[in-house]
C-alpha cells in the first residue's frame, strides 16, 4: 500500500467525515434530558403552504400532518402548524412565505427543530421565471432561522408530487426536474438535512382527490416520515483523519449528500456520508451502475446510512471483483462503520453480490438484488432465452477461465450453484424483478433460485413487476425495499405499537358522509360514557363495525340479522371502526370512555388492516401491546381475543401467511388470566383449506351475513359458557 502524504491528511482530515462525533450525540441527549427535566418540550415548527396547513383535509385541526406528527411524539414535543395556503418560496413569488404572520410568528417560536416544506407553489408558471432566486431564497429563511436559534435543527421537505394535468399552475415536471434539484443543492451547500416526500407519495395519486393536496392519509405518511426523523436520527456526522493508504480526489452533491471520490490501491471508489448517523453505523455497499435509480439509497442516506461503492466494472463477480470488495470491507469497517453491511446490486452486479457474501456470510446484514443475473450461462453466455451479449461473455469466459464447451459445461461459480450455501447463510434477501424481463430471465435466475432457496429453508422474498422488463430498475416508490433493509437492521420503526390515532374520512368506509374517524370515534365514546353498565364491548375494525349496533354514524351493517339473533338480551356496544389499525386501538382505549360502562366482556379481533405494511412480528407486538393496555383499562372485563380474523382466500395467498404467522406469535396470551384466544380459521374455511365464499365477501377479508351468523354465535356460545363455568 501507498503511504499518505502529509498532504493528503490534510485533505483528508478537511473531507473525510465518516465516524459519529459521540460528544456532540453526549451533548445532545443532555440538551434534550435537561429540557424535560425541567419540564420543558422540544418545540418542532412546521413552515410550508397548503399542503403543511391541511387545506382539502378533513378535519384538518386533527389530521393535517403537523396535527399527526403531534400524536405520534406525545407531550414531550410541542409542534406547531405554521403553514399558510397558496404561499411561494420566492421572495417574487405571486403569494411569498416571507410576508406572512405565520413566518413571523415562527421565527419568535425559536423551534429546536424546523420543518420547511415550500417549493409546491413555486411551480405555477408566473413564479417560474423566478427560479433562479429560489436557492438563494431558501439560504437565507434557513438562515434565519438559525440565527434565532443557533441550535436549531432544519430539514428541507422536498416538496410532494403534483398530478395535475394543468401545466400553467402547480406542474409536476418543474417540481421533479427544477424545484427539487435546487432544494437538494441548497441542502448541500448549507449542510442541512432533507427528507423526500416527493418518492413517498409519487405512486399513491388516489391520495390526492385534487391532484394536489394530499388527503388525511397522505399527510398520515408525511406524520410518520417525520417522527422517525425525530426520533431515529440523533447522531452528526464529524471529521475523520483516516490513516491507510488512500488517494482523496474530490468531493460532489449527490442528491443533498456530500460524496466523496477517492482511490484504494489505485481502485476507484465512492462514498455518500449522510448529514447525521443512526446507533451502529449502517452502510450499503452498491455493486455496479452508480446512481442509476438512486431513490433508495437516497431514503437510506436519510435515515443515516452511509453508500459506498468500488469500481468492479466487467469483473463479473471473480476473484478480482471479490478482492477490490474484502479491501473496500475493510477500509469501512476500520473507520467505524457497522460489521455487517448492507448489499444492493443492480443486474451483473447480482453476481459479485452473491459470490462475496458466500465468502463472507458473516458479514452480511442483508442482500437487496434488482433483476440480478445469477447465472452466467443465462446471460450474458445467452444458452437460454436471453440474447447473448458477446462482448460481456468473452469478458465474463476470461474471467474464470472458460476456454472449452466443456469448461463451461463444468462451471459452476455462479450463484446459482451455491443455492445450498447462500441460504444456510441465514441472511434475509429482497430481490425485485420485471416479469417480462427478456433481458435476464427471471425463470433462469429469481425464479429458480427463490424457490431452491425456500426449499433449503432460506429467507427470500420477491417483488414481480407485472408488464415490467429489466428497466426500470428498483421502485419509484422504494418504500418497500427501504423497510426490507431497516428490518434487517433493526432500524426498523413498527409503528403498529405506536400509538395514534385513525386519519381515514372516506364515506367508503361505511360512514355517514362526512363524518370520519374522529367523528365514530367520538361517537363510540359517547355511548361508553353514557350507557352506563353494560355486557359487551366490541373492540376492532370494519368487520367488527359491520355488527351495526346502537351506533348512528354507519351505514353499512351486514351483520344486523346475527347481532340481532345472537346478542338478543345483551346491552352491548360496537367499538368497530372501519380502517383501524393496532396502533388506532391503542389510542382509543387508552383516551376513550371504555371503561364507564365496566363492561362484562369484550371481544378484540384486529391486526388486518396492518398486514399491507407491518410484519408479522410487528403486528404481533402492536396486538400484545392491546392487550395490555385493555386488561389495564379494563381490569374486570373478560376479554374474548380473535386476533385478526382469517384472510386469504387462497390458503397459500400472501395474507393467509401473514394471518397464520401472527396467529403462531399471540396465541400464548390465551395463557393470560381474562383472555380466552381463539383462532377461527376452521370455521371460516373449506376442506382444501381456503376461504369459504359462503363467509366471505371477494376481497378475501369482509364478513357477509352467513360469516356474521358463524361469529356471532360463536361470541354468545362462548360467553354462556365461561359464565357457567364460574
Amino acid at each position: 500500500m501507498k503511504k499518505m502524504t502529509h498532504k493528503m491528511m490534510l485533505i483528508a482530515s478537511c473531507l473525510f467525515c465518516v465516524i459519529s462525533c459521540k460528544k456532540v450525540s453526549s451533548e445532545m441527549r443532555k440538551d434534550s434530558s435537561e429540557k424535560m427535566a425541567v419540564g420543558s418540550v422540544i418545540k418542532v415548527a412546521c413552515i410550508g403552504n397548503s399542503i403543511t396547513y391541511g387545506s382539502g383535509i378533513a378535519n384538518r385541526n386533527k389530521n393535517a400532518y403537523p396535527a399527526q406528527l403531534q400524536e405520534l411524539l406525545g407531550a414531550w414535543y410541542d409542534v406547531q402548524n405554521f403553514g399558510v395556503s397558496g404561499r411561494t418560496l420566492l421572495k417574487k413569488g405571486d403569494f411569498p412565505y416571507w410576508e406572512t404572520q405565520e413566518y413571523k410568528n415562527a421565527l419568535e417560536f425559536q423551534p429546536d427543530i424546523v420543518y420547511i416544506k415550500l417549493g409546491t407553489n413555486d411551480s405555477k408558471a408566473q413564479n417560474r421565471v423566478y427560479l433562479k432566486e429560489l436557492e438563494a431564497n431558501c439560504e437565507e429563511l434557513i438562515a434565519n432561522f438559525r440565527e434565532k436559534n443557533s441550535k436549531v435543527r432544519v430539514v428541507l421537505l422536498l416538496p410532494v408530487p403534483s398530478f395535475s394535468k394543468e401545466s400553467t399552475a402547480i406542474w409536476n415536471p418543474v417540481i421533479k426536474n427544477e424545484i427539487i434539484p435546487k432544494l437538494q443543492n441548497v441542502a448541500y451547500n448549507t449542510e442541512t438535512e432533507v427528507l423526500d416526500l416527493y418518492q413517498l407519495l409519487i405512486d399513491k395519486p388516489d391520495m390526492f382527490p385534487d391532484a394536489i393536496h394530499p388527503s388525511s392519509l397522505g399527510a398520515t405518511i408525511i406524520a410518520k416520515r417525520l417522527y422517525e426523523n425525530v426520533k431515529h436520527i440523533k447522531n452528526v456526522v464529524a471529521n475523520f483523519v483516516e490513516k491507510e493508504s488512500m488517494e482523496l480526489l474530490s468531493k460532489e452533491n449527490f442528491h443533498g449528500y456530500e460524496l466523496i471520490n477517492f482511490k484504494l490501491n489505485s481502485w476507484g471508489c465512492k462514498l455518500v456520508k449522510p448529514r447525521r448517523e443512526v446507533a451502529g453505523s449502517p452502510w450499503v455497499l452498491r455493486a455496479r451502475f452508480w446512481g442509476h435509480q438512486p431513490q433508495t439509497d437516497i431514503a437510506l442516506l436519510e435515515r443515516g446510512f452511509h453508500i459506498a461503492y468500488i469500481d468492479v466494472a466487467n469483473l463479473f463477480g471473480g476473484n478480482e471483483g471479490l478482492e477490490r470488495w474484502n479491501t473496500l470491507y475493510a477500509f469501512m469497517t476500520r473507520i467505524g462503520m457497522s460489521k455487517k453491511v448492507v448489499l444492493e446490486g443492480m443486474s451483473r452486479g447480482g453476481l459479485i453480490l452473491y459470490n462475496w457474501a458466500v465468502e463472507n456470510p458473516e458479514k452480511v446484514a442483508c442482500v437487496y438484488a434488482d433483476a440480478p443475473v445469477l447465472d452466467g450461462t443465462s446471460w450474458p453466455g445467452g444458452f437460454g432465452k436471453s440474447k447473448k451479449s458477446l462482448t460481456d461473455w468473452e469478458a465474463f469466459k476470461k474471467i474464470y477461465n472458460l476456454d472449452s464447451y466443456a469448461a463451461i459445461v463444468r462451471f459452476s461459480d455462479n450463484p446459482i450453484h451455491k443455492i445450498k450455501e447462500i441460504a444456510a447463510a441465514g441472511f434475509p434477501m429482497l430481490h425485485v424483478c420485471g416479469e417480462a424481463d427478456n433481458v435476464v430471465p427471471i425463470d433462469e435466475n429469481t425464479k429458480l433460485f427463490e424457490q431452491e432457496i425456500k426449499n433449503n429453508g432460506g429467507d427470500i422474498s420477491v417483488i414481480y413487476k407485472e408488464n415490467i422488463g429489466h428497466h426500470p430498475h428498483s421502485l419509484e416508490n422504494p418504500t418497500p425495499i427501504v423497510d426490507f433493509i431497516l428490518r434487517a437492521t433493526a432500524l426498523k420503526t413498527n409503528f403498529a405499537a405506536i400509538i395514534a390515532p385513525g386519519a381515514e374520512y372516506r364515506s367508503g368506509a361505511g360512514w355517514v358522509e362526512g363524518k370520519g374517524w374522529w367523528y365514530q370515534m367520538q361517537d363510540i365514546d359517547s355511548l361508553c360514557a353514557n350507557s352506563g353498565k353494560i355486557d359487551l364491548l366490541l373492540l376492532g375494525n370494519s368487520i367488527t363495525q359491520g355488527f351495526g349496533g346502537t351506533r348512528t354514524l354507519t351505514t353499512y351493517k351486514p351483520g344486523n340479522e346475527a347481532e340481532n339473533a345472537h346478542f338478543e338480551n345483551l346491552k352491548w356496544i360496537n367499538a368497530g371502526i372501519s380502517g383501524d389499525r393496532t396502533q388506532h386501538i391503542l389510542w382509543r382505549v387508552k383516551n376513550g370512555h371504555y371503561n364507564d360502562g365496566n363492561p362484562d366482556f369484550a371481544t378484540l379481533a384486529i391486526g388486518v388492516n396492518n398486514f399491507w405494511e407491518d410484519s408479522a412480528e410487528e403486528i404481533a407486538e402492536g396486538i400484545i401491546l392491546n392487550i395490555e393496555t385493555i386488561q389495564k383499562k379494563l381490569p374486570n372485563t373478560i376479554l374474548l381475543f380473535y386476533g385478526p380474523l382469517p384472510v386469504g382466500i387462497d390458503k397459500d395467498s400472501d395474507a393467509r401467511s401473514t394471518y397464520n404467522k401472527v396467529h403462531e406469535l399471540v396465541s400464548h396470551l390465551g395463557a393470560k388470566e381474562g383472555v380466552y384466544y381463539y383462532n377461527m380459521l376452521d370455521d371460516f374455511t373449506d376442506e382444501k383449506g381456503n376461504l369459504d365464499n359462503t363467509y366471505y365477501s371477494e376481497d378475501g377479508i369482509h364478513l357477509i351475513p352467513d360469516g356474521y351468523e358463524v361469529w356471532a354465535k360463536h361470541i354468545r356460545t362462548e360467553i354462556e359458557k365461561i359464565k357457567s363455568n364460574k
